[in-house]
């Protein structure tokens, strides 16, 4: 089935959030593509008439829980191809770092499952590869 996700016109805008709590960050299980199954961060669209801010917010809600936002830590190309070599999807992420601030984190709507690890920890998941080259090109990992 094609989404407007699939073969876009327009780069589409979105969101990650990176939460950290103490020396342990949130990795979310994808429940849907593009990257379904593997282990990213909270994160998803900026919906029209939206400030990024407040995508990030409500995404971290979503799929988590409330945050508290302390820094946009870095941008992100997401470009795929299929076979013929047309573009399946383009999406620009921001990403942020973000703190939770009151209730327990459990996964909610795009999440199949949430697990707190620590940045050693993190290479030992299947992360997404957009996530594993974003952490590498910013230092992280």
């Amino acid at each position: 089935m094609n989404s407007k996700r699939e073969y876009p016109i327009f780069p589409i805008a979105g969101v990650g959030v990176l939460i950290q709590k103490d020396d342990r960050y949130l990795l979310i299980k994808r429940a849907a593509n593009p990257d379904k199954g593997l282990w990213s961060v909270p994160g998803g669209l900026v919906e029209v008439g939206e400030r990024v801010a407040d995508a990030v917010v409500r995404e971290a809600l979503e799929e988590t829980g409330l945050v508290e936002i302390k820094e946009r830590i870095g941008v992100f190309d997401k470009i795929e191809h299929d076979a013929k070599d047309k573009v399946l999807y383009h999406f620009v992420i921001l990403h942020f770092l973000a703190y939770p601030v009151e209730g327990e984190i459990k996964p909610m709507d795009d999440a199949l499952d949430a697990i707190w690890v620590t940045k050693e920890q993190l290479k030992e998941y299947a992360i997404t590869p957009s996530l594993r080259t974003f952490l590498e090109n910013i230092g992280f990992l």
